[in-house]
Protein backbone atom coordinates (compact mmCIF):
# COMPACT_ATOMS: atom_id res chain seq x y z
CA UNK A 1 0.00 0.00 0.00
CA UNK A 2 2.93 2.30 0.85
CA UNK A 3 4.28 1.61 -3.22
CA UNK A 4 0.71 2.68 -3.96
CA UNK A 5 0.72 6.08 -2.17
CA UNK A 6 3.85 6.68 -3.56
CA UNK A 7 2.88 6.57 -7.46
CA UNK A 8 0.10 8.18 -6.82
CA UNK A 9 1.64 11.04 -5.85
CA UNK A 10 4.17 10.80 -8.93
CA UNK A 11 1.76 10.23 -11.21
CA UNK A 12 2.35 6.54 -12.66
CA UNK A 13 -0.58 4.38 -12.95
CA UNK A 14 -1.90 2.01 -10.18
CA UNK A 15 -2.64 -0.81 -12.13
CA UNK A 16 1.20 -1.03 -13.13
CA UNK A 17 2.34 -0.27 -9.29
CA UNK A 18 0.05 -3.15 -8.38
CA UNK A 19 1.05 -5.70 -10.94
CA UNK A 20 4.57 -5.40 -9.57
CA UNK A 21 3.65 -6.19 -6.27
CA UNK A 22 1.69 -9.40 -7.55
CA UNK A 23 4.97 -9.96 -9.15
CA UNK A 24 3.10 -11.01 -12.52
CA UNK A 25 5.08 -9.09 -15.23
CA UNK A 26 8.56 -9.62 -16.11
CA UNK A 27 11.70 -7.32 -15.71
CA UNK A 28 11.50 -6.80 -19.74
CA UNK A 29 7.67 -5.44 -19.36
CA UNK A 30 7.99 -3.31 -16.63
CA UNK A 31 11.36 -1.19 -18.07
CA UNK A 32 8.93 -0.92 -21.23
CA UNK A 33 6.19 0.00 -19.54
CA UNK A 34 8.42 2.29 -17.96
CA UNK A 35 9.66 3.96 -21.18
CA UNK A 36 6.11 4.65 -22.08
CA UNK A 37 5.21 6.30 -19.10
CA UNK A 38 8.03 8.74 -19.26
CA UNK A 39 7.49 9.49 -23.12
CA UNK A 40 3.98 10.61 -21.67
CA UNK A 41 5.51 12.75 -19.11
CA UNK A 42 7.67 14.34 -21.68
CA UNK A 43 4.89 14.96 -23.94
CA UNK A 44 2.93 16.48 -21.33
CA UNK A 45 5.50 18.91 -20.08
CA UNK A 46 6.32 19.90 -24.44
CA UNK A 47 2.52 20.39 -24.93
CA UNK A 48 2.67 22.80 -21.82
CA UNK A 49 5.78 24.89 -22.84
CA UNK A 50 4.13 25.08 -26.39
CA UNK A 51 1.09 26.22 -25.02
CA UNK A 52 2.40 28.70 -22.62
CA UNK A 53 5.17 29.74 -25.68
CA UNK A 54 1.94 30.32 -27.77
CA UNK A 55 0.08 32.50 -24.50
CA UNK A 56 2.98 34.93 -24.61
CA UNK A 57 2.83 34.96 -28.32
CA UNK A 58 -1.09 36.00 -28.38
CA UNK A 59 -0.61 38.35 -25.08
CA UNK A 60 2.08 40.83 -26.90
CA UNK A 61 0.70 43.65 -28.37
CA UNK A 62 0.35 44.29 -32.29
CA UNK A 63 3.01 45.90 -34.46
CA UNK A 64 2.14 49.83 -35.36
CA UNK A 65 1.93 49.46 -39.16
CA UNK A 66 1.88 53.58 -39.13
CA UNK A 67 5.44 53.81 -38.14
CA UNK A 68 6.18 53.48 -41.46
CA UNK A 69 4.78 56.72 -42.91
CA UNK A 70 6.00 56.79 -46.25
CA UNK A 71 5.41 53.64 -47.68
CA UNK A 72 6.79 52.72 -51.13
CA UNK A 73 4.07 49.55 -52.10
CA UNK A 74 0.00 49.02 -51.53
CA UNK A 75 1.25 46.00 -48.83
CA UNK A 76 2.22 46.71 -45.45
CA UNK A 77 5.68 46.43 -45.40
CA UNK A 78 7.17 45.15 -42.10
CA UNK A 79 10.65 46.60 -42.85
CA UNK A 80 11.02 49.14 -45.37
CA UNK A 81 12.70 48.34 -48.60
CA UNK A 82 16.63 49.06 -48.91
CA UNK A 83 17.83 52.69 -50.46
CA UNK A 84 18.68 52.22 -53.96
CA UNK A 85 21.88 54.87 -54.33
CA UNK A 86 21.23 54.30 -58.60
CA UNK A 87 18.96 53.93 -60.98
CA UNK A 88 15.40 52.06 -60.11
CA UNK A 89 15.48 49.70 -63.48
CA UNK A 90 18.21 48.81 -65.39
CA UNK A 91 17.72 48.28 -68.49
CA UNK A 92 20.22 46.08 -70.89
CA UNK A 93 20.45 46.98 -74.24
CA UNK A 94 20.06 44.75 -77.18
CA UNK A 95 23.02 44.84 -80.28
CA UNK A 96 20.73 46.51 -82.69
CA UNK A 97 19.84 49.07 -80.01
CA UNK A 98 23.17 49.30 -79.00
CA UNK A 99 23.80 50.60 -82.84
CA UNK A 100 21.09 52.71 -83.60
CA UNK A 101 22.52 54.54 -80.43
CA UNK A 102 25.94 55.38 -82.08
CA UNK A 103 26.34 58.60 -83.51
CA UNK A 104 26.78 58.93 -87.52
CA UNK A 105 29.75 59.50 -89.17
CA UNK A 106 30.52 62.31 -91.22
CA UNK A 107 33.37 61.26 -93.90
CA UNK A 108 35.63 63.97 -94.15
CA UNK A 109 37.09 62.90 -97.70
CA UNK A 110 36.63 64.61 -100.87
CA UNK A 111 33.60 63.66 -102.94
CA UNK A 112 34.79 61.39 -106.01
CA UNK A 113 35.18 63.20 -109.14
CA UNK A 114 32.14 63.07 -111.08
CA UNK A 115 33.92 61.76 -114.23
CA UNK A 116 34.75 57.95 -113.70
CA UNK A 117 35.87 55.22 -115.91
CA UNK A 118 34.23 53.36 -117.49
CA UNK A 119 34.67 49.23 -117.95
CA UNK A 120 35.36 47.38 -120.63
CA UNK A 121 32.05 45.16 -120.41
CA UNK A 122 29.76 48.42 -120.23
CA UNK A 123 31.58 49.81 -123.89
CA UNK A 124 31.33 46.78 -125.35
CA UNK A 125 27.13 46.23 -124.10
CA UNK A 126 24.32 45.89 -126.60
CA UNK A 127 20.86 47.59 -125.38
CA UNK A 128 18.11 45.80 -125.93
CA UNK A 129 15.00 46.39 -127.74
CA UNK A 130 12.75 47.52 -124.80
CA UNK A 131 15.74 49.99 -123.21
CA UNK A 132 15.69 51.48 -126.67
CA UNK A 133 11.97 52.20 -126.53
CA UNK A 134 11.98 53.08 -123.10
CA UNK A 135 14.81 55.71 -123.82
CA UNK A 136 12.98 57.28 -126.86
CA UNK A 137 11.43 60.77 -125.53
CA UNK A 138 7.51 60.57 -125.67
CA UNK A 139 5.97 62.43 -128.30
CA UNK A 140 3.09 65.50 -127.86
CA UNK A 141 -0.44 64.53 -128.09
CA UNK A 142 -2.39 64.18 -131.79
CA UNK A 143 -4.03 67.53 -131.07
CA UNK A 144 -1.55 69.25 -129.51
CA UNK A 145 -0.48 73.02 -131.18
CA UNK A 146 3.11 74.37 -130.57
CA UNK A 147 2.52 78.15 -128.35
CA UNK A 148 2.29 80.97 -130.40
CA UNK A 149 4.62 83.50 -130.66
CA UNK A 150 4.11 87.14 -128.36
CA UNK A 151 3.73 89.38 -131.05
CA UNK A 152 0.54 88.31 -132.62
CA UNK A 153 -1.10 90.06 -135.92
CA UNK A 154 -4.18 91.47 -134.95
CA UNK A 155 -7.23 91.40 -137.09
CA UNK A 156 -8.91 94.54 -139.26
CA UNK A 157 -12.06 94.10 -137.10
CA UNK A 158 -10.72 93.56 -133.69
CA UNK A 159 -8.51 96.65 -134.44
CA UNK A 160 -12.04 98.72 -135.72
CA UNK A 161 -14.21 96.74 -132.90
CA UNK A 162 -16.17 99.28 -130.80
CA UNK A 163 -17.14 97.98 -127.06
CA UNK A 164 -20.97 97.93 -125.73
CA UNK A 165 -21.80 99.61 -122.49
CA UNK A 166 -22.11 96.21 -120.91
CA UNK A 167 -18.58 95.45 -121.32
CA UNK A 168 -17.33 99.09 -120.34
CA UNK A 169 -19.32 98.70 -117.33
CA UNK A 170 -18.07 95.07 -116.54
CA UNK A 171 -14.22 96.68 -117.51
CA UNK A 172 -14.53 98.85 -114.38
CA UNK A 173 -13.10 97.43 -111.26
CA UNK A 174 -15.67 97.42 -108.38
CA UNK A 175 -15.90 99.87 -105.89
CA UNK A 176 -16.21 99.68 -102.24
CA UNK A 177 -18.18 101.94 -99.86
CA UNK A 178 -15.40 103.16 -97.24
CA UNK A 179 -17.69 102.94 -93.54
CA UNK A 180 -16.49 104.81 -90.99
CA UNK A 181 -14.76 102.89 -87.63
CA UNK A 182 -16.86 101.35 -85.51
CA UNK A 183 -16.76 98.53 -82.77
CA UNK A 184 -18.17 96.12 -84.71
CA UNK A 185 -16.46 95.00 -87.89
CA UNK A 186 -18.71 94.77 -90.74
CA UNK A 187 -17.95 94.08 -94.32
CA UNK A 188 -18.01 97.08 -96.55
CA UNK A 189 -21.42 97.43 -99.20
CA UNK A 190 -20.66 97.92 -103.14
CA UNK A 191 -23.06 101.41 -104.14
CA UNK A 192 -23.14 100.35 -107.50
CA UNK A 193 -25.83 99.08 -107.83
CA UNK A 194 -28.42 98.67 -110.77
CA UNK A 195 -31.27 101.22 -110.44
CA UNK A 196 -34.09 99.21 -108.67
CA UNK A 197 -37.72 100.79 -107.34
CA UNK A 198 -39.36 99.30 -104.39
CA UNK A 199 -43.13 98.23 -104.24
CA UNK A 200 -45.72 100.66 -102.94
CA UNK A 201 -46.17 98.07 -99.77
CA UNK A 202 -42.80 97.95 -98.84
CA UNK A 203 -42.54 101.75 -99.02
CA UNK A 204 -45.64 102.08 -96.86
CA UNK A 205 -43.49 99.86 -94.57
CA UNK A 206 -40.23 101.57 -94.39
CA UNK A 207 -42.10 104.91 -93.22
CA UNK A 208 -41.40 105.54 -89.63
CA UNK A 209 -44.49 105.85 -87.63
CA UNK A 210 -45.54 108.71 -85.95
CA UNK A 211 -45.97 109.27 -82.03
CA UNK A 212 -49.47 109.00 -80.07
CA UNK A 213 -50.52 112.38 -79.78
CA UNK A 214 -50.58 112.29 -75.76
CA UNK A 215 -46.57 111.01 -76.06
CA UNK A 216 -45.54 113.35 -73.57
CA UNK A 217 -41.32 112.79 -74.08
CA UNK A 218 -39.22 111.26 -71.53
CA UNK A 219 -39.48 112.28 -68.17
CA UNK A 220 -36.21 114.20 -66.68
CA UNK A 221 -34.64 112.61 -64.35
CA UNK A 222 -35.48 115.09 -62.16
CA UNK A 223 -38.39 116.68 -61.38
CA UNK A 224 -40.14 119.24 -58.90
CA UNK A 225 -42.34 117.70 -55.70
CA UNK A 226 -45.67 118.72 -55.37
CA UNK A 227 -46.90 120.48 -52.11
CA UNK A 228 -49.48 118.12 -51.54
CA UNK A 229 -47.35 115.00 -52.08
CA UNK A 230 -45.00 116.02 -49.47
CA UNK A 231 -47.46 116.72 -47.14
CA UNK A 232 -49.35 113.43 -47.93
CA UNK A 233 -50.02 111.26 -44.80
CA UNK A 234 -50.67 107.62 -45.49
CA UNK A 235 -54.08 105.63 -44.63
CA UNK A 236 -54.32 102.52 -42.39
CA UNK A 237 -55.15 100.74 -45.08
CA UNK A 238 -51.75 101.80 -47.28
CA UNK A 239 -49.77 100.70 -44.66
CA UNK A 240 -51.18 97.95 -43.78
CA UNK A 241 -50.71 96.52 -47.36
CA UNK A 242 -47.14 97.85 -47.76
CA UNK A 243 -46.37 95.82 -44.83
CA UNK A 244 -44.88 92.30 -44.97
CA UNK A 245 -46.76 89.47 -44.45
CA UNK A 246 -46.49 87.60 -41.21
CA UNK A 247 -46.56 83.87 -40.89
CA UNK A 248 -45.82 81.87 -37.58
CA UNK A 249 -42.98 79.32 -37.81
CA UNK A 250 -43.59 75.33 -37.95
CA UNK A 251 -42.94 75.09 -34.31
CA UNK A 252 -45.14 77.88 -33.44
CA UNK A 253 -48.45 76.31 -34.89
CA UNK A 254 -48.41 76.87 -38.53
CA UNK A 255 -49.83 74.43 -40.60
CA UNK A 256 -48.81 75.22 -44.53
CA UNK A 257 -51.65 72.55 -45.64
CA UNK A 258 -54.81 74.48 -44.15
CA UNK A 259 -57.08 75.39 -47.36
CA UNK A 260 -58.47 78.75 -46.53
CA UNK A 261 -62.16 79.82 -46.28
CA UNK A 262 -62.41 81.08 -50.34
CA UNK A 263 -60.42 78.80 -51.87
CA UNK A 264 -62.90 76.20 -50.55
CA UNK A 265 -65.97 78.06 -51.88
CA UNK A 266 -64.24 78.89 -55.35
CA UNK A 267 -66.04 78.07 -58.53
CA UNK A 268 -64.02 77.63 -61.70
CA UNK A 269 -64.36 79.54 -64.60
CA UNK A 270 -65.73 77.90 -67.78
CA UNK A 271 -62.45 78.83 -69.07
CA UNK A 272 -60.43 77.15 -66.74
CA UNK A 273 -62.68 74.07 -66.80
CA UNK A 274 -62.22 73.72 -70.48
CA UNK A 275 -58.15 74.33 -69.75
CA UNK A 276 -58.65 70.76 -67.52
CA UNK A 277 -60.25 69.19 -69.86
CA UNK A 278 -57.39 66.52 -72.16
CA UNK A 279 -57.08 67.34 -75.96
CA UNK A 280 -59.14 65.37 -78.12
CA UNK A 281 -56.26 64.35 -80.04
CA UNK A 282 -55.22 62.34 -76.51
CA UNK A 283 -58.19 60.39 -75.36
CA UNK A 284 -58.78 57.29 -76.65
CA UNK A 285 -62.54 55.63 -78.07
CA UNK A 286 -63.92 52.88 -76.08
Amino acid sequence: MHKISRRKELGHPVSLCTQTISGVLSPDTIATSRCRCHQREEATAASSVSMAIRTQLLAQPKPNRLKYPDRRSVYWLDELPPQKSGSTTRIELTPRWSDLCRSEKFYTQDMVSPIWEVSEWALRAVPSERLCRLARSRAPAAGWQPDHSLPLPLSRGTLTAVATSRICQLAQPKKKQILERSSSKSKPVPINHLPSRASAHIELLATPKHDHPKFKGERSVCWPVSKAARSYVASQRLLDLSSPKERKALFEGYDPYVVSRAACSARPSPRIQELCLPLPRKCSSK
